[in-house]
């Protein structure tokens, strides 16, 4: 999704709603959790190959870069 799309989204709504977001919390009950959004930022992302998904990327300066990493992302964040 892109903001602008987000923004699109979300014009629908009151203004004055809370926000929560909703992940699954990989519990035998398989719970929705959905807890109140409490900043936006812009970050970096990197596809993890292990959980099949992005994740935040924070390259440690001292670490030297693989030629075989994933592609880094620039993103808008929502926490």
């Amino acid at each position: 999704m892109k903001v602008s799309e987000l923004i699109a989204e979300l014009e629908c709504y009151d203004g004055d709603a809370e926000v929560h977001m909703a992940y699954g919390a990989g519990d035998y009950w398989r719970t929705t959790l959905a807890p109140r959004v409490s900043r936006t930022f812009q970050g970096t992302v990197q596809k993890s190959e292990y959980h099949q998904t992005d994740r935040l990327y924070e390259r440690d300066l001292d670490e030297p870069e693989d030629e075989e990493d994933e592609p880094v992302r620039r993103v808008v964040v929502i926490e």
